[in-house]
């Protein structure tokens, strides 16, 4: 389950946390108001391609991290630790 997203220079964002609540979480808003650039970053981090335009204008680099929490997913857990990922406490950050 997503429980974290990050997101410092990327697009019109310049620096954005949200915890993701364990029942429902909605992100609403008006036109223009950055859902899609959410949903894009989530989309990187789901393996779509990184562009050097979605990069904030005046910034040097973009950050998009996500944590999850893998720990009713033992077959998640178990890949990780086969790849020699450090799943701290079972959460998971990419």
């Amino acid at each position: 389950m997503l429980k974290r997203l990050r997101i410092r220079n990327y697009a019109l964002i310049d620096a954005l946390e949200i915890d993701f609540s364990e029942r429902l979480t909605i992100i609403t808003g008006e036109t223009g108001a950055g859902k899609s650039i959410i949903l894009d970053a989530i989309g990187l981090i789901l393996g779509e391609r990184a562009r050097a335009d979605q990069i904030r204008t005046g910034a040097d680099d973009a950050v998009v991290q996500a944590e999850f929490d893998v720990s009713e997913r033992p077959e998640i857990a178990k890949r990780g630790q086969e790849v020699g990922l450090d799943l701290n406490d079972s959460m998971l950050i990419v």
